[in-house]
């Protein structure tokens, strides 16, 4: 189980600093020109804090993977980003529209790739909950 938590905790980094790119990947800078300041800077201040809290949940299943599968918070902390990850994935389905990825080759790939990887931290976090 421990190696699952580095396996995630190493993903969840990189994930979150892939949150870097996302300005200039989806162009904001033109795209959210229509929005008042306050909505401009709420995107980048919350995008921001995903990101830093994504980064932070991955630095704990790295440093962290033994207190997280042999104490009773750490199971209590799992069932927690269980049920964060778990929200995640519905979102995936129920959140987004399908039009989004439907019929785009690399957005299907992207949304397929995505809803595995929120599956699987909802098997490892929900496993080592239960366990």
């Amino acid at each position: 189980m421990q190696l699952h938590f580095h396996i995630i905790g190493i993903s969840l980094m990189i994930l979150a600093l892939i949150h870097i790119v996302f300005p200039k990947y989806f162009n904001w800078k033109e795209e959210l020109k229509a929005l008042s300041l306050m909505n401009k800077q709420m995107m980048t201040i919350h995008t921001f804090f995903i990101a830093l809290i994504v980064f932070l949940m991955g630095l704990l299943c790295l440093t962290s993977a033994g207190e997280l599968t042999e104490t009773k918070l750490g199971k209590t902390v799992s069932l927690g980003l269980g049920i964060f990850w778990a929200i995640r994935l519905f979102v995936q389905f129920f959140g987004y529209s399908s039009t989004l990825w439907r019929g785009k080759p690399f957005e299907t790939l992207i949304h397929i790739v995505f809803s595995g990887f929120w599956l699987y931290l909802n098997g490892v976090f929900w496993t080592n909950y239960l366990a």
